[in-house]
């Protein structure tokens, strides 16, 4: 299971701890009569406000929760200037929506990090209801829209993948591949034998239907790795 940040889970257990011990004071009369409880309430209540998850906390590839939709940090930096307070600032890209926004705030506002579990699954076909997978683990099977799969035309016929599964609710929230994938190519025009040095780029097919921008020596049959993520070509890879 993923928590993001580190701090901000070990505040989450230490909040559920202190929920259960106020739980039993509620019921206990010494705290009532002595007013001790009153106190641990005032002490408690300030303290999870002031450890609450903020911007210092943020990280590529964390889960926010803003506006009631979830995103997950692509990028994210700190803008600091001599007159006025510093602003960090995130590219999200969105989980349960197809938006990709950018967000700003003054450094220390609190954020909405989301505990995700991360699971291993595999691809098992696409029909009309979307992309189904089977849990590497459990077998059990779930089916997607195509909007939750990162890079689905690179998706091959038990590809293994990385769910993320909201905890707070059980649900799938994104498919990802790996970042490098090995593709067949099915169709290219004839390359030049030995011509391995120059930086002039052709289409090619390769076995799941996507195009990729091969070197001019890559031909039909050849295996080569790809970035899923940009959808690039990185090598060609021996059999």
């Amino acid at each position: 299971m993923l928590f993001a940040p580190q701090r901000y889970c070990v505040n989450v257990f230490w909040v559920d701890s202190w929920i259960n011990y106020f739980h039993y004071c509620l019921f206990s009369r010494h705290f009532l009569k002595d007013g001790l409880f009153s106190f641990l309430i005032s002490f408690t209540f300030t303290a999870l406000i002031n450890n609450m998850a903020n911007t210092s906390d943020i990280s590529r590839g964390m889960i926010l929760k803003l506006d009631g939709s979830l995103y997950t940090v692509i990028e994210f930096g700190e803008n600091k200037t001599a007159r006025a307070a510093a602003k960090v600032w995130a590219k999200l890209k969105g989980l349960d929506n197809t938006r990709s926004i950018e967000k700003t705030w003054n450094s220390g506002d609190n954020i909405h990090p989301v505990r995700v579990e991360r699971k291993s699954y595999q691809f098992l076909y696409k029909d009309e209801t979307g992309y189904s997978f089977m849990d590497s683990e459990t077998f059990e099977q779930i089916s997607v829209p195509e909007t939750m799969v990162d890079a689905p035309k690179f998706l091959t016929d038990g590809q293994e993948v990385s769910v993320l599964i909201n905890t707070e609710t059980e649900l799938p929230m994104s498919v990802e591949l790996p970042d490098k994938v090995v593709s067949k190519v099915t169709y290219s025009e004839p390359g030049l034998r030995g011509d391995t040095a120059t930086r002039t780029l052709k289409a090619a097919t390769v076995e799941t239907g996507a195009t990729v921008m091969v070197p001019l020596f890559v031909n039909e049959g050849d295996l080569i790795k790809v970035n899923t993520k940009t959808g690039e070509y990185i090598e060609r890879v021996k059999e």
